[in-house]
């Protein structure tokens, strides 16, 4: 597992097939995908304003979330804000998430149209020291997992741009799932179990009625359930967080990259300033479908999760 850096001029265009699949394949490894200068352009005075940008509850809002599905932004509690601030962090949330998706379908081939648009975000506040509760904070080590947006076995592709013209940002990160799980399974947190038929259709019925809204578990698969587990396990895990294996990365002013974070553990020690969008990409578009977390998971258990 590394960085993978892509030269300047790589997949502005569309990639060949043959390597739109390498990339994929390095991605699906648990590598980072790495743009020295960043493929989505923004425009200077539109930087510039995200840059005035600060949250005035960033204890409530973690970041400043974009919905493509519903074109909406929640979460942006500006401090001090006019309304055409909050007109105007829309547009631009909402082209960054347009010309990322654009970029993507070009440069990861076996991956278009077969994912979900997730949330975007912007991130403004700087990530040292930052005052959040355990599960939710960034300087953690941890795998991602969604508590109430369960993905039944999509992977979680997430491309970043560092906004911030003179710092970078500080990420780590640890051994991929398929080396990091036997580490820990079964003796510290136990395997997922395959649901019983009743089970089953007794959580789709509830979901069926409503309740999966007012209790998001219900709507989780064994996977899902699992994901959110480790999750949390990692984050309380003080062993883990002192002696785990550890690479840095500093992600110079105006790149971005990409990487799998539901396979990678990782954790942001520093920056501020940052763009981001989430795909939550197939299980079916996997071209080494052995390294995913579903496909590890239900080789070490035999039994079908989702």
């Amino acid at each position: 597992m590394g960085l993978v850096t892509i030269a300047d001029d790589s997949g502005l265009q569309r990639a060949s097939a043959g390597q739109s699949e390498v990339w994929c394949r390095q991605l699906e490894e648990g590598n980072i995908l790495f743009f020295p200068e960043s493929p989505i352009a923004i425009q200077p005075e539109d930087r510039s304003f995200l840059l005035t940008l600060q949250q005035t509850s960033s204890g409530l809002h973690k970041n400043m979330a974009y919905k493509p599905a519903v074109d909406r932004v929640s979460g942006a509690d500006i401090k001090g804000a006019l309304p055409e601030s909050a007109e105007r962090l829309h547009r631009i949330l909402r082209e960054y998430s347009q010309h990322a998706t654009e970029f993507l379908a070009a440069f990861l081939g076996p991956y278009e149209a077969r994912w979900r648009l997730d949330y975007g975000s912007f991130r403004p506040e700087e990530e040292q020291g930052r005052d959040l509760p355990l599960r939710r904070r960034n300087d953690l080590m941890h795998t991602d997992a969604f508590p109430t947006r369960p993905t039944r076995g999509a992977r979680i592709l997430r491309f970043f741009s560092n906004l911030n013209p003179a710092r970078t940002r500080d990420w780590i990160t640890g051994e991929p799932f398929k080396t990091l799980l036997p580490q820990f399974a079964p003796r510290q947190i136990a395997f997922p179990r395959q649901r019983s038929t009743v089970a089953k259709l007794a959580a789709d019925a509830a979901c069926g009625i409503g309740l999966g809204k007012a209790i998001p578990a219900l709507k989780r698969s064994p996977y899902d359930e699992f994901m959110i587990r480790f999750h949390n396990f990692l984050k309380e895990n003080e062993s883990y967080q002192a002696n785990g294996k550890r690479e840095s990365w500093y992600f110079p002013p105006g790149s971005s990259w990409m990487v799998y974070t539901d396979m990678v553990p990782h954790a942001v020690l520093a920056g501020q300033y940052a763009l981001e969008q989430t795909y939550l990409v197939a299980p079916e578009a996997m071209v080494a479908p052995e390294h995913s977390p579903l496909g590890v998971l239900q080789a070490m258990t035999g039994q079908k999760l989702v």
